[in-house]
């Protein structure tokens, strides 16, 4: 409404400039003729045609002027509007969006920077701890809507309905275990097992077992016999006897039970992709996660407890979430601020990020634009465009009247010349 106010006013004065010099040619009309009278005549008659000359322009612009040969040229932006859309769009895109420019701006601001000098501000980080929690809160009521509930529940299902379970387990069996790299899960395994038995209370386990089975399996013999010293005897052979075995097979590449593990790897994985019961057992557990009832109400009551849980911490004032989180920002902030290789590098993969992304997204936005504009109706994007710049064309008109005057003034006075100048 302001700005209709605006227009209406600017229209006003721009009318009263052109009301001002036809009144004062019409009243030349009845004065007798002179320097003066004639001087007033003349200014204001080219004042006139400077403003209908300058009113015809503007209005031309918006709207179309009803008069012969020159209809066709008035109604500028309405007749153009489609024309006006693609050139729009190529002007955002080559001046906005064009890739040196994009680059050239992240070099410019240092954005690592920005972000580190930010999140260590005071205050920042809490504030963008309390959003995010927001937008979690938000997201959790979305997905406790029934609907959406239902939705997902479809989708999971119709997504693991067509994953072949034996199949799949055996691709990524295989690609974990290519050029070797099981072996190193091996070579893990045994240095675990080698902790385990070297820990004093699992050596103390192995002698109680033994003791255990003495009193069960020869009951009478272990009356009879030191059992404790039996048991821990026992006990300290197992353990070297086995430790000596995981030192042997750990620093032998080339041992027989690495070759055994090998073997039975390729086997299983085969057996994953190809063997009928393998994928047979593999449908089986697919219809389990999928149709038993027992499993999905567990993961249900599951998904509800850690919803109820995630829900109550997001709403608490002393979110252990939303220290977190601050935590995690000012952690972020600092190694920004100390590590300037870290910068360099955030900003060059910014930048790296930016030039990929940059022509689809400038392509994105260029049929958006063209799009958006074509479908406005062409008088409302007239009325729209008049509304917002209409104002200061008006000054075109007011001004066309004064300059016209000022036209005319000269004019007249070098018509005068002759007059003052007989010798000329």
């Amino acid at each position: 409404m302001n700005k209709q106010r605006e227009l209406k006013k600017s229209k006003n004065i721009a009318l009263l400039f052109l009301a001002v010099a036809s009144a004062v040619f019409i009243a030349t009309l009845f004065i007798p003729g002179g320097f003066w009278p004639d001087l007033v005549k003349a200014v204001s008659e080219a004042a006139m045609v400077g403003a209908l000359a300058d009113w015809f322009a503007v209005h031309a612009l918006f709207r179309r002027v009803p008069i012969p040969l020159l209809s066709r040229h008035t109604a500028i932006i309405p007749r153009n509007k489609d024309k006006i859309a693609d050139n729009l769009a190529i002007f955002v895109k080559d001046k906005f969006f064009d890739i040196d420019s994009i680059a050239g701006l992240i070099r410019k601001h240092d954005p690592a920077n920005l972000l580190s000098t930010w999140l260590i501000a005071p205050g920042n980080t809490e504030n963008l701890g309390r959003h995010l929690l927001t937008v979690a809160a938000r997201m959790l009521d979305f997905i406790e809507d029934a609907p959406v509930q239902r939705f997902m529940t479809r989708a999971l299902h119709v997504a693991l309905a067509k994953v072949d379970l034996s199949q799949s387990a055996g691709v990524i069996l295989g690609h974990l275990t290519k050029d070797g790299r099981h072996q190193a899960l091996l070579d893990e395994a045994l240095l675990q097992c080698a902790d385990l038995l070297a820990n004093q209370d699992t050596q103390d386990l192995i002698a109680s077992e033994i003791v255990i089975w003495l009193k069960q399996d020869h009951p009478l013999k272990e009356k009879v016999l030191p059992s404790e010293w039996i048991g821990r005897q026992g006990a300290d052979i197992a353990v070297n006897a086995v430790s000596h075995l995981l030192a042997e097979i750990s620093a032998n590449k080339n041992h027989a039970l690495r070759g055994r593990f090998d073997d039975f790897t390729k086997r299983f994985i085969g057996q994953l992709k190809d063997d009928p019961e393998f994928i047979e057992k593999g449908e089986q557990i697919k219809a389990y996660l999928l149709n038993d009832p027992i499993l999905n109400n567990y993961l249900k009551d599951l998904w509800g407890s850690l919803r109820a849980w995630l829900k109550d911490n997001l709403e608490r004032s002393d979110s252990l979430l939303h220290r977190n989180i601050v935590a995690a920002g000012l952690w972020l902030g600092k190694t920004l601020a100390d590590d300037p290789a870290l910068r360099r590098s955030v900003n060059a993969h910014l930048e790296d990020a930016a030039k990929n992304m940059a022509p689809d997204f400038a392509d994105f936005l260029t049929r958006h634009i063209s799009d958006t504009v074509k479908n406005w109706d062409s008088k409302e994007m007239a009325q729209q465009i008049e509304l917002n710049i209409g104002k200061d064309l008006q000054w075109i008109r007011i001004n066309g009247t004064i300059v016209g005057g000022l036209i005319g003034l000269l004019l007249y006075l070098i018509s005068q010349l002759r007059q003052w100048m007989p010798h000329f």
